[in-house]
Order: C-alpha cells, then sequence, then structure tokens
C-alpha cells in the first residue's frame, strides 16, 4: 500500500530493502542464528566502510553499546561524564549505571547540539569523559570539543544514534571519539528493528570489548583458534546482536545509498517548501553549518512557544499528518535530578527548544503525493 493511500501518514514507516526477506530467510535456513555469524559480520565490514571507524561490534541495541563504552572508561562512583540535557535517556543512563555523575551542558540554539562553548567550565577534577550527540546527524563541533578532550586529557564519546552517513569538515561522523554508539531501532535511517553497534577507533579497546560483549569471556578468541577454551576474564553482559537481525541489517546498509537518497529528496522538499511559510509565522527550520554534512535523518521546526507548537500537532492530526515533540530536558527529569548534576549556567536553551520542537514525517518510502500531503498541512496552519 502506497502512503498516500493511508488515512494518516504517519510519523515514521520501515523501509524494506532490496535483499532483506530473502537475508532474513537465509539467517533462518542455517539453523544457527545467534550472534557474530556470517550476516554480523558483513554488516561490521559495511559499518566500518561508511563511518571510518577502526572496527564495528554489532549490539543488541545503541543504549547497550553506551553501556560498553561505560565500562571500557573504567568508571567509578563518582566520576563524572559531561554530556548534552537534550538527548535520549540512554545517553545519561549508560554512565549513571556505573555509578557516573552526569553532567548536563545546554545545547546551542542553532543546531540544538551540546554548546561547545560552555564545555570547559563544567570540567572538575572528576571529569572523565565528554559525550556528544550530534542531534539530527548535524555535527556537533568537533574540533574544537576533540581540542578541548586532549588539552584536558579527556575521552571522548560519540553517541551517533542520528549520525550515520553525516559527516564534519568531510570526516565521517562516528570517527572522531575514541568510541561511538550506533543505533538501528526500527526510527533510524537503517534500521532491523532493534540493534546497535559502538565504533571502536582505538585499538587498544578492541580486545576488552570483545570480551565484555560476550558476557566478560573470551569465547571471541576461542573461536578464532587463539585459546583452547575460553573463561570468564572480566566483567560484561550479553550484547551480541542475533544474526537473523543482523541479516535484515546487511540488507539495509548494502541499500544504504538508495536509502539516503529518498530520504534527502523529502528533507529538500520540506526544507524548500516550507521556507516562505516559516518566516511569516516565525518559525524557525533547522540549521546546517558550514561544514556540516547531514543525514536527512529527522526533519524538525522550532514553533514560537509550547501553545503554538502543541495546537499545530493538533492541528496535523485533524489532518491527517502525525507529528510529534522530542526530547523532554534530562537535567529536569526525577533521574536527572537524581543521579546527575547541572553544569554552571543551566540550560535555558534546552528547556525553551524541548517546548517548541515538532517533528515531521521523514522516512523512505514517503512518495512525492505523501510529501506535498505534508506540506500542504503545515501551510495551512497559521501562528494566531
Amino acid at each position: 500500500m502506497n502512503v498516500t493511500d493511508l488515512k494518516t501518514i504517519p510519523f515514521n514507516r520501515t523501509h524494506i530493502s532490496v535483499n532483506e526477506l530473502d537475508y532474513l530467510g537465509e539467517a533462518v535456513r542455517r539453523r544457527s542464528t545467534c550472534g557474530d555469524g556470517p550476516f554480523t559480520r558483513r554488516a561490521a565490514e559495511l559499518l566500518v566502510k561508511i563511518t571510518g571507524a577502526g572496527q564495528a561490534l554489532l549490539t543488541t541495541s545503541c543504549t547497550h553499546a553506551l553501556e560498553m563504552s561505560a565500562i571500557l572508561l573504567d568508571l567509578q562512583a563518582g566520576d563524572e561524564v559531561i554530556m548534552p540535557s537534550f538527548t535520549f535517556v540512554s545517553t545519561a543512563n549508560a554512565y549513571a549505571l556505573r555509578g557516573a555523575v552526569p553532567v548536563f551542558v545546554d545545547c546551542r540554539p542553532d543546531t540544538l547540539n551540546i554548546d561547545e562553548r560552555l564545555i570547559e567550565a563544567a570540567i572538575t577534577d572528576r571529569t572523565r569523559a565528554v559525550v556528544v550527540v550530534h542531534y539530527a546527524g548535524i555535527a556537533c563541533a568537533m574540533e574544537e570539543i576533540a581540542e578541548l578532550c586532549d588539552r584536558h586529557g579527556l575521552a571522548l564519546i560519540e553517541d551517533n544514534a542520528h549520525g550515520l552517513g553525516g559527516s564534519y569538515r568531510g570526516r565521517p561522523l562516528g570517527s572522531f571519539g575514541s568510541m561511538a554508539a550506533q543505533s538501528f531501532h526500527e526510527t533510524k535511517n537503517v534500521q532491523c528493528g532493534e540493534g546497535g553497534a559502538l565504533l571502536l577507533n582505538d585499538a587498544d579497546l578492541v580486545a576488552r570489548a570483545e570480551v565484555i560483549r560476550e558476557k566478560g569471556t573470551d569465547r571471541s578468541r576461542f573461536f578464532r583458534g587463539q585459546v583452547d577454551k575460553y573463561r570468564w576474564v572480566d566483567i560484561g553482559s550479553s550484547y551480541l546482536l542475533s544474526d537473523v537481525l543482523a541479516s535484515q541489517l546487511t540488507s539495509q546498509l548494502e541499500s544504504f545509498h538508495e536509502i539516503q537518497h529518498r530520504r534527502h529528496a523529502v528533507w529538500r522538499r520540506y526544507h524548500e517548501g516550507l521556507a516562505d511559510w516559516t518566516v511569516r509565522n516565525g518559525i524557525a527550520q533547522p540549521a546546517i553549518p558550514d561544514g556540516c554534512a547531514h543525514p536527512a535523518h529527522l526533519y524538525y521546526l522550532l514553533l514560537p512557544d509550547m501553545a503554538s507548537r502543541q495546537a499545530f500537532i493538533g492541528h496535523l492530526r485533524r489532518r491527517g499528518v502525525q507529528a510529534t515533540f522530542h526530547y523532554q530536558p534530562l537535567h529536569a527529569a526525577p533521574a536527572g535530578v537524581r543521579f546527575g548534576r547541572v553544569a554552571p549556567g543551566g540550560c535555558p536553551v534546552t528547556e525553551r527548544v524541548a517546548d517548541r520542537l515538532v517533528r515531521l514525517p521523514l522516512f523512505a518510502d514517503l512518495d512525492e503525493a505523501g510529501v506535498a500531503r505534508v506540506i500542504d498541512a503545515v501551510r495551512s496552519y497559521e501562528v494566531s
């Protein structure tokens, strides 16, 4: 069924890539469906090619990839990890689980990324790492942040859940930090329902990361014939993605450029078709700084205030378009107050943005007629 035949255009609809069903059948027929099978290896190779990372380890989620990064950092109770408040809960939860304190920094008003100018003031003698989140796949100011981390001896981690295919000054996102986490949740550009990956750009981390991912055992070395038996050698958990899901992901990654082409076409139509309407109504469109190439992960609008945001979402719903808001500030959430602290100056931009942001439907199978329906519905709303 075409999207335009649906009564309501959904916020997201998963794309089925060319070989996806064949690969899923092949994975099942192999009768060996656990992790680190042939599709897992193929998907990891494709990820390394797209991101330029040193190595990719598939995981059951981006959340688990972030948890692995926290273990690899050897965080102790009371250590601090700097991150944006405007992000998904997993960014903070992964480090709070290790007893570390998330330190929430405000976002920039243009890109909605962590404000690089505010990071240094948040650093203390307990700070161990900085975690950046490339919101909407638009890169953070990576050169400035990397220089700051080098100067203070801090680890740099990328939460690249939105950023696969994006780049900063010609360099792929996911290749800047010592580690980066990817998401293959069904809402992402390429997906396998639930899934993720830990990208490793520091070769010294690879051996231990394999152990952590295999429940704290050296099972990976055993299957490579490097040891005669595998044993419990470190802490870890069961972070391996099933090869069935990896088969789906392999097909999606093989179709990556086609998927991206389709998503960019939708993103451009929104950006061009809504330009004069946003100016007339005092609404902000996404800002793409020079040197940033985004992956068309999502398209958002910033309404003047919460009341107009809520009215706008209701207006679109009545016209058969499903739109939604996004993150609520972590620093003000009950767990954020309990487990974290706010950097000097607070997060006023984050609080304003969270109340105003609306995301429009954006997926690879949203055809031209569907895009036109969304644009017409949006343009029929006027801020009072």
